[in-house]
C-alpha cells in the first residue's frame, strides 16, 4: 500500500518532537494502562503503546468487515444454541485438551439441569488481516473471533483524538478529518444495558468478573462508566469472591453477598491459568444461575479454534444458517484456509503439507489471550512431536496470512520511538442480545486496529507485542 507518511518518518528530530506531543495527548485522553510493576494499583500509570501515525487501511475492506459483522453475530448465536454441533465438533478436542474439556463438562451439566437464563448477550470481536493476493490487491481474511473478554473497546474510543492531534500539529487538517470516530465502549455498554433491562429487576447489578492484577483496567472502566451514566451499577469481583459470597436462591437467581445480579460480564476466565478448583466451582455456579452471562459457556465454546476450523468446511454454514445463502457467502468470503488435525487421513495430509511448506501455515492451540500460536521452526518441531499422538487433535492448522508491510513509528513507555516495518490486524466489535428465540439487538459497534513490527509473529496489545492504532481509510 502506498503511504504518504514516509517523508515524515525520515526526519528524526521532527519524530521526537511529535512523539512527545502524541504521548502527552494520549495521557490527557485516557489512553492508559497500569504498569507491569504495579498491575493492581492505579497510583502509577502509563500510556498504552500506540502508533505515532494512523495506518492506511483499504476503505473497501473496512466496509466489508463492518458489513459481515452482523452475520458473524448471527452465526455465533446459532452455534451456541446447537448442542449437537458443539458436541460433535469438540469430541476429539475434549479428549486431549483439558481446558476445553472442563468448559464442556460445565456446559453438559447446565444442559442436563436445564438452562436457567432466558436472555443471552454476545459481545464479540472478529479479527482480520489483509491478505496480499497474487494480483497485488488485498483481501479481508478472518484470523479469529473472540467471544469472551474481547478487549480494548474502551481505549479504542480514546485514540482517534490522539491521531487527529498529531496530524493537526503537522498542519494536515484534511487528513485529520479522515480519522473515523469510534466508540466501541459505548456500544458494548448498550448491549449490557439492554440485557440488564430485559432481565427486569431494577435493583439488580452487573457483575464484572475481574482479574486481581489487571493492567487494562481503564479499558474496562470506560464500559463501567457508560453503564453508570445509565444508572446501572457495576460491581467488580474475582472468581474467588464468587466462590466465597455467591449463591443461588430457589429460583436460581444469582446473589452476591445478598445482592441480585442481572448480568455477569467476564473479563477473566479465558485461559487455563485463570482457574483454580474454587474458580471452576464459581464458574459453574454462575452458569447455573438465571443471570445473563456474557458469554454463557456455550458461546465461549463457540469461539474455540476447533469450531472456527469446522465452520470453514464446505456445507457446514448452510446447515447452521439454512435458507440464508447471502449470509453464508459473505461469511465464507472472509475465511482463510483452516485444517483439522484429528487422527486420520485428513489430519495426516494437513501435517504433511505443513511440514513441506512451513512458512505457509500457523499451528494454533485452543487458547485465547495471544502469544500461543506456533510458526516456522517451532511449528515444525511441534508437528514432528505431535504427528503420531492423539494430542494433535487439540490443535488446528491455519493458512498464514501475509499482509503487505508498511512503515510506522511505534511508541512504548520506556523505549525510544522506533520506525519499523509493520503489519496491522483489524477487529470489529459486534453486539447481539437474544430473548428466548428472538434476536432483539444485532449490531456492529466500532473497530480496533492493532499494529506490530513484522518480526513479532504473534500476540496482541495485552501480550505486549501489538500497539493501538487507527485506520486511515484509503
Amino acid at each position: 500500500m502506498d503511504t504518504s507518511w514516509d517523508s515524515l518518518l525520515q526526519d528524526e528530530h521532527q519524530l521526537e518532537e511529535l512523539a512527545r506531543q502524541a504521548v502527552d495527548r494520549a495521557l490527557a485522553e485516557g489512553v492508559l494502562l497500569r504498569t507491569a510493576q504495579e498491575p493492581s494499583s492505579s497510583n502509577v500509570v502509563s500510556y498504552a503503546p500506540f502508533t505515532l501515525l494512523p495506518s492506511r487501511v483499504p476503505q473497501a475492506l473496512l466496509e466489508q468487515a463492518y458489513a459481515v459483522q452482523m452475520d458473524f453475530n448471527v452465526l455465533v448465536d446459532a452455534v451456541s444454541q446447537n448442542a449437537a454441533f458443539l458436541e460433535q465438533t469438540l469430541s476429539s478436542t475434549i479428549k486431549r485438551d483439558d481446558f476445553t474439556a472442563r468448559l464442556f463438562d460445565i456446559y453438559k451439566q447446565v444442559l442436563k439441569e436445564g438452562i436457567a437464563q432466558t436472555v443471552f448477550l454476545g459481545l464479540n470481536r472478529s479479527d482480520y488481516m489483509f491478505q496480499r493476493s497474487s494480483d497485488g490487491s488485498p483481501a479481508l481474511k478472518q484470523i479469529e473471533i473472540n467471544t469472551i473478554s474481547a478487549s480494548f473497546g474502551g481505549l479504542a474510543s480514546r485514540t482517534p483524538a490522539v491521531h487527529r492531534h498529531v496530524l493537526s500539529v503537522l498542519s494536515k487538517t484534511k487528513e485529520a478529518a479522515k480519522i473515523l470516530s469510534n466508540n466501541p465502549g459505548e456500544g458494548l455498554a448498550l448491549g449490557i444495558a439492554k440485557a440488564w433491562e430485559l432481565y427486569g429487576s431494577a435493583n439488580a447489578v452487573v457483575l464484572l468478573i475481574a482479574q486481581e492484577k489487571e493492567r487494562n483496567i481503564f479499558d474496562q472502566r470506560a464500559i463501567e462508566n457508560e453503564l453508570l451514566a445509565r444508572n446501572i451499577h457495576v460491581i467488580r469481583r474475582r472468581f474467588e469472591d464468587v466462590f466465597e459470597k455467591g449463591s443461588l436462591d430457589q429460583d436460581r437467581r444469582l446473589l452476591m453477598a445478598g445482592q441480585e445480579v442481572a448480568v455477569v460480564y467476564f473479563r477473566d476466565g479465558y485461559m487455563p491459568s485463570q482457574y483454580s478448583p474454587q474458580n471452576w466451582e464459581a464458574r459453574l455456579l454462575l452458569e447455573r444461575s438465571c443471570a445473563v452471562k456474557c458469554p454463557d459457556i456455550a458461546t465461549q465454546l463457540a469461539g474455540t479454534k476447533k469450531v472456527q476450523q469446522e465452520l470453514s468446511r464446505v456445507g457446514v454454514l448452510d446447515v447452521l444458517l439454512p435458507g440464508q445463502p447471502d449470509v453464508v457467502a459473505r461469511l465464507r468470503a472472509t475465511f482463510a484456509g483452516l485444517y483439522s488435525l484429528d487422527m486420520g487421513e485428513e489430519g495426516d495430509q494437513a501435517i504433511t503439507e505443513a511440514l513441506t511448506a512451513p512458512s505457509q501455515f500457523v499451528l494454533k492451540p485452543q487458547r485465547e489471550g495471544g502469544g500461543n500460536n506456533l510458526y516456522g521452526d517451532e511449528m515444525v518441531q511441534a508437528l514432528v512431536r505431535l504427528k503420531d499422538t492423539e494430542e494433535r487433535a487439540s490443535y488446528i492448522l491455519m493458512e498464514k496470512i501475509e499482509p503487505e508491510p508498511f512503515r510506522n513509528c511505534l511508541l512504548r513507555p520506556g523505549s525510544p520511538a522506533r520506525v519499523v516495518q509493520c503489519i496491522s490486524e483489524l477487529g470489529i466489535f459486534g453486539v447481539y442480545v437474544r430473548q428466548g428465540k428472538t434476536l432483539v439487538m444485532n449490531k456492529h459497534v466500532g473497530h480496533l486496529l492493532r499494529t506490530k513490527a513484522i518480526e513479532h509473529a504473534d500476540g496482541g496489545v495485552a501480550a505486549g507485542v501489538a500497539v493501538l492504532d487507527n485506520p486511515y481509510p484509503v
